[in-house]
């Protein structure tokens, strides 16, 4: 079924997985959750078989001290890479009353979080508002079949529920994505949803109100680079819980997350190809320095405009990848690394280019010249032709 699709939903994709954590879970579930708190956290952030894998975690406060980390006779692969609080401060959230908002920067993996809690606890990650300047509060109350209305007059039959209202009726998870890019009068008809947990519908006279049933809540997710675009009211604040979600600065955490997303997008194209772990710390050095070179410096004009996020990074090895693929002789280059860096950074000219010149003068020839003959040293050729190729 996952072939049929360009991008499974996590419930398709790991569906046999959440299957099996189902079959064994005897843990409480609040409401009707369909996997108790700590399964969700298993699912989320994956567990050891005691053949295999990851070394069991000792027994303490976070593990159950049996032949697995998690006491499970199966391996259960990590999916988000992150600080295991978050997450678990992200879960007992949804168990309240309280709606869940996670908060970072671009490419922080909040949105991914977000599908995979809802995949957990529903089963279902698709009942997703897309927050713009053109969403309006019918996107996440309700609207009307015309044709419908016309022909039979306005009922709960011509009405056409949102997502956010489905997850109401049905008990489970709704997403808001992009929360501080809506308006605030969309920003305000969430509060009453959050609030009364139930939504009126004035133009009908009988079965007018629509309760929330028990599981009902609200992840959404927010940009803190849109700070100040549509600021949340402090009474919208009140009813979510935040969790914030940092950049990812370990270099090991980021090697993990980048080999795991750009491993399920090559199975996607089905290529077979590894990474070459030298190329992969080219990426990643190269990243930090940027990072670091952004933070030193002085006013926006000497940053790049991109976020430098793991998520840029696992774009710009996809795109290496796939031009090696398609244009290449299959394997992947430094210099078409080099190349997908630039082509996916500059995106001001002239001042990216700019930027990315004296950086890579000032910091990738540095380290080729102790390379000689190396990658960093074909990394530094590919990087001076792309960026006189876009100037």
């Amino acid at each position: 079924m996952t072939d049929e699709m360009l991008r499974a939903p996590a419930e398709v994709k790991y569906a046999e997985e959440l299957d099996y954590l189902e079959s064994i879970d005897d843990g409480a579930k609040p409401f009707s959750w369909r996997l108790s708190p700590k399964m969700v956290r298993l699912f989320v952030l994956g567990s050891a078989s005691p053949k295999g894998g990851r070394p069991p975690t000792p027994p303490g406060p976070t593990s159950s001290g049996s032949g697995s980390a998690d006491g499970i006779d199966r391996e259960i692969p990590q999916k988000w890479f992150g600080d295991r609080s978050f997450v678990e401060r992200s879960i007992v959230t949804l168990a309240s009353d309280r709606g869940l908002l996670l908060i970072g920067d671009p490419g922080t993996g909040k949105s991914w979080l977000a599908e995979l809690l809802s995949a957990a606890i529903s089963r279902n990650s698709t009942l997703v508002v897309q927050g713009t300047a053109g969403t309006t509060e019918d996107h996440i109350k309700y609207s009307w079949n015309v044709s419908m209305v016309i022909a039979k007059g306005q009922s709960r039959d011509s009405m056409i529920p949102s997502p956010i209202m489905t997850a109401m009726e049905g008990g489970v998870i709704g997403r808001f994505e992009e929360l501080t890019r809506s308006t605030s009068d969309v920003q305000d008809a969430l509060i009453s949803i959050l609030s009364e947990k139930y939504v009126s519908i004035p133009e009908l006279d009988d079965d007018n109100i629509v309760f929330a049933q028990p599981g009902f809540s609200i992840i959404a997710t927010a940009n803190s680079r849109d700070r100040g675009v549509n600021d949340l009211s402090s009474a919208l604040k009140r009813r979510f819980n935040f969790v914030r979600i940092p950049v990812v600065t370990n270099k090991k955490s980021e090697a993990e997350i980048v080999r795991f997303r750009t491993t399920e997008l090559m199975r996607r194209h089905q290529i077979e190809l590894d990474v070459p772990p030298t190329l992969l710390d080219i990426l990643l050095q190269s990243f930090a320095d940027l990072r670091a070179a952004a933070a030193s410096a002085t006013s926006d004009d000497e940053k790049l405009e991109s976020a430098l996020s793991t998520a840029e990074q696992i774009g710009v090895l996809e795109d290496a990848i796939l031009h090696s693929q398609f244009f290449g002789d299959t394997r992947l280059r430094a210099a078409t690394l080099a190349s997908s860096m630039v082509g996916s950074l500059a995106r001001r000219s002239p001042e990216d280019l700019a930027i990315l010149n004296k950086f890579w003068h000032g910091v990738i020839e540095p380290r080729s010249k102790k390379d000689e003959g190396g990658p960093w040293q074909e990394f530094l050729e590919g990087g001076r032709e792309a960026i006189a190729t876009l100037s």
